[in-house]
């Protein structure tokens, strides 16, 4: 393939997505498309306009064209793994997939999330393409946290692991439908043995104490609901650290039992769906 600062794609501008992505190509900048094109750059935001109109294809922020291929042009978009790796690469900033959508990479969303997930450091606002949502959550930690790269139709996305989905569910819950979903896909992940308990522990010692000990408690709660054998003892011992029982559920009150191995106060009911 020649250069793409002077490749040509010897098409019509209303062809261009179809010619892009029948040589994988799954991006594409303004500069891009005018190289293409052989165009000035002013030129390309009227075509793109008719690509838009078209459900050829989409602009994931200024600038940028992903193509549509035809099973998706009633959602005048793709899914958001198709194209979330080039949009933070774009943007500059580390991320990975996490929460729900990371659960459902890992095979233990038990219901399909109605928004893809992702974490980053930055402060980005959410975006709608069609039918696609996407949510953004903040964390200044994002680059330290252990992922995982998978494959996507259009290229890879970086996802976060078993052990960092489940921490992050267990601390922000509200992202995770609530404790007792966020229990549904521990044990989903205890019964398909995707979840490392020696890295659990491990990965633990990045979060708060606090995170520790809810996440101690979910996942034995979890195993016990499926009759699963886990050995949380790395986990006990970080939970030991902090003598002050910690609510389970952050936002209600500190009145409930206190389970002493792991400091936690059970203010809330806790109900997998399995």
């Amino acid at each position: 393939m020649t250069d793409r600062q002077t490749e040509r794609a010897g098409v019509p501008p209303r062809e261009l997505p179809d010619w892009l992505m029948a040589r994988g190509r799954h991006w594409a900048t303004t500069a891009d498309v005018a190289a293409l094109l052989d165009i000035p750059s002013n030129e390309v935001p009227p075509i793109a306009a008719r690509w838009r109109a078209s459900h050829r294809a989409f602009s994931p922020t200024p600038g940028t064209f992903v193509p549509i291929p035809s099973e998706f042009r009633s959602w005048a978009a793709v899914p958001a793994s198709h194209f979330v790796d080039k949009l933070m690469r774009h943007f500059g900033h580390p991320y990975y997939v996490g929460y729900l959508s990371a659960a459902e990479v890992h095979g233990a969303a038990h219901q399909r999330p109605q928004v893809f997930q992702v974490v980053t450091d930055a402060r980005l606002r959410a975006r709608s393409f069609g039918r696609v949502r996407i949510a953004f959550v903040t964390s200044a930690s994002t680059a330290a946290r252990p992922t995982v790269t998978v494959n996507t139709p259009a290229g890879t996305m970086v996802v976060a692991t078993p052990e960092v989905t489940v921490l992050d569910l267990v601390g922000r819950p509200e992202y995770g439908g609530g404790l007792s979903n966020v229990a549904t896909v521990i044990a989903e992940l205890l019964q398909d043995d995707k979840l490392d308990q020696v890295e659990l522990a491990r990965v633990a010692t990045g979060y708060p104490t606090s995170v520790a000990q809810r996440t101690g408690w979910m996942v034995e709660t979890a195993a016990a609901e499926i009759g699963a054998d886990v050995n949380l003892d790395g986990l006990s011992e970080l939970a030991q650290k902090r003598s002050e029982p910690t609510p389970l559920l952050a936002s209600g009150a500190r009145r409930g039992s206190v389970d002493e191995r792991w400091h936690v106060v059970v203010n809330t009911d806790v109900e997998p769906d399995l």
